[in-house]
């Protein structure tokens, strides 16, 4: 992969948008095959009837939670390690309230994989958004549309007839539910963070910002390559078990929202025209972020991505 050595990140020398793939041996890969056809029909029932039927039935949302982890665990997703930045192990259930991403708070996710939704979603039962680079603005989606997003064509903007909202709007709205986001705008292979969408910024200066980061082991389950359909079905479901590390810092707040009387004032400008202590929210969360993820941020954006994808599937 050398040959896409200008896609990787010139202080770090990190590349996040290379696939990541981990060898086989000759036996190995038959008893793979052999698993991924087991769990490939049942796979596709599963998702095929939740998503077209048991979703849209009027059930409590914990049937719904339950059903999704089964369907993690038919790719063998067993253990889940989750953890609180600066609490110790067992010491979860002892945590208040504002501790943990809770209804009216807003989660910023890194973005790796089409997982990261179906595990947020049986978790935390959020609302799903799409951020865009340069944008303040979002585009609600459901969990099937921030699953298909891990996969999706690169988007250096919204589609024209995408419906943007602020984020203050869907904490009106939505009173009841978590907001989450993933202000890197697009997939990576988990092993960088990269600029954030200032879609945050529309924050409230009283709603809890939760850096949550989440990474696999083995990693070759992210999708940083658009349309790799097969190739994560294959990693997801040839392999016995596949491990999700989960990491919630301390939330934050908007300080960058000015007050006027007691009101919040965001501005609706967009990455070009940051105000310093806007730059500095979004610093703390993805420092934040790369903190909890044992990596590093780098200055690789979505038109970078854009290129290497054309780059990659103009050598294939």
């Amino acid at each position: 992969m050398e040959k896409y050595s200008q896609f990787r990140d010139r202080a770090t020398g990190i590349a996040p948008f290379l696939p990541v793939a981990t060898p086989l041996t000759g036996l190995a890969t038959l008893t793979h095959a052999m698993l991924f056809l087991v769990r490939l029909p049942l796979f596709l029932f599963y998702c095929v009837s939740y998503f077209l039927v048991f979703h849209h039935l009027p059930l409590p949302v914990v049937a719904r939670k339950m059903a999704l982890w089964g369907m993690m665990a038919i790719p063998g997703i067993w253990w889940v390690d989750l953890q609180l930045d600066g609490v110790k192990r067992g010491h979860l259930a002892e945590q208040p309230r504002d501790r943990f991403p809770h209804p009216g708070s807003v989660i910023a996710a890194n973005y790796t994989s089409p997982i990261d939704a179906v595990y947020l979603a049986a978790i935390f039962d959020p609302i799903f958004t799409v951020s865009y680079p340069n944008t303040r603005k979002l585009q609600r989606v459901g969990l099937w549309g921030a699953v298909t997003k891990a996969l999706a064509p690169v988007r250096t903007e919204p589609p024209a007839n995408a419906k943007l909202v602020d984020i203050k709007d869907l904490l009106r709205d939505y009173p009841g539910r978590v907001i989450a986001v993933f202000p890197e705008c697009g997939t990576t292979n988990g092993k960088a963070i990269l600029p954030f969408s200032p879609s945050i910024l529309q924050s409230p200066p009283d709603v809890h910002l939760f850096p949550v980061s989440i990474r696999y082991t083995p990693s070759d389950v992210t999708t940083p390559v658009p349309g790799q359909w097969f190739k994560f079905m294959w990693n997801l479901l040839s392999r016995p078990t596949t491990c999700i590390r989960v990491r919630v810092a301390e939330g934050q707040v908007n300080t960058a929202a000015a007050q006027t009387n007691g009101v919040s004032e965001v501005r609706n400008r967009g990455t070009s025209d940051l105000s310093p202590e806007e730059q500095r929210v979004l610093d703390r969360i993805g420092e934040a972020l790369a903190r909890l993820g044992r990596v590093k941020r780098v200055g690789l954006t979505m038109k970078d991505k854009e290129s290497f994808v054309k780059a990659l599937r103009s050598k294939a």
